[in-house]
């Protein structure tokens, strides 16, 4: 029962969430696999660390495919989420932490910035 109203809830926040807002959960969310899938890496459990890294891939994938081409900063973004994607492929691939870490603090330091950027935005609204 209490798993169901979690889900509900969860499914509440993401149906009612902003655009911004959906983005810092995708953010999140791929730190809290990639940490998953490090723990997974270190207990050996190839399995569980190939889901949560295909995880943290579809989050990729869904950040490339909803970018707004109409600004100028999609092109980079574009090329690192790319980059990101490479490397966790390659990190899934070689089961290798050390790649999960860097790609863990390129989503850490977008999720910072795109927190300040939309504390930023709410105070000029």
């Amino acid at each position: 029962m209490l798993h169901n109203a979690a889900q509900t809830y969860q499914s509440n926040q993401v149906t009612t969430a902003t655009p911004g807002e959906l983005t810092l959960m995708l953010y999140n969310g791929a730190i809290k696999f990639i940490k998953q899938a490090k723990g997974a890496i270190d207990e050996k459990n190839i399995v569980k660390a190939h889901e949560y890294c295909l995880k943290v891939q579809n989050i990729l994938y869904e950040l490339l495919s909803t970018l707004n081409r109409d600004y100028p900063i999609s092109k980079e973004l574009e090329k690192m989420y790319n980059y990101m994607l490479r490397r966790m492929i390659e990190a899934n691939m070689r089961k290798d932490a050390s790649i999960l870490l860097e790609v863990e603090e390129y989503f850490i330091q977008f999720r910072d910035t795109w927190k300040e950027a939309m504390v930023l935005a709410k105070k000029q609204g």
